[in-house]
């Protein structure tokens, strides 16, 4: 478990490096997302598979979101940048694209169907992988703008 944990960690933190490069932020703006992305990551990771709390995918990305949003917003002003530079590339490692790789697949798989049940059952695939990735999406904006929002003072600081 302990193994898994420190995994989850280093490969969010080497995609939200990955991200970050994409959109050419500042240089000592990788080390914030790279640890910001490992800490939500490894959150989320914890918030399923923990006896404790055993989070459906949703409730634990909502979570680890606001954790996220809460540590880009604190840490922006001691990394002197906009909490977004921050925020959005260590959320990307959390994007539900394997319930949208699924979603589609059973789409497609749904449309050459003839038979009804075999229709029925990838449209229930299609909706049910659907629906988990709608609101992982919708989890995760709704938690990592709600501290840029509630914390306005602190979140804008760097802008000023």
């Amino acid at each position: 478990m302990i193994g898994e944990f420190f995994q989850d960690a280093l490969f969010a933190a080497i995609a939200a490096i990955g991200f970050a490069a994409i959109s050419n932020p500042p240089r000592k703006a990788y080390l914030y997302c790279a640890l910001i992305a490992a800490i939500g990551h490894s959150a989320r990771f914890l918030f399923m598979h923990e006896s404790v709390f055993s989070l459906h995918i949703v409730i634990a990305t909502f979570f680890a979101s606001l954790i996220v949003g809460l540590l880009a917003v604190f840490l922006s002003p001691v990394a002197r940048m906009p909490a977004e530079t921050c925020l959005f590339p260590s959320l990307l490692p959390m994007v539900p694209g394997i319930y949208a790789y699924r979603a589609f697949g059973a789409l497609v798989l749904c449309l050459y169907q003839v038979q009804e049940g075999g229709f029925n059952h990838y449209f229930f695939l299609f909706a049910s992988n659907g629906l988990v990735c709608l609101f992982i999406l919708l989890g995760m904006v709704i938690g990592a703008t709600t501290p840029i929002f509630l914390l306005k003072n602190i979140s804008f600081q760097a802008t000023r």
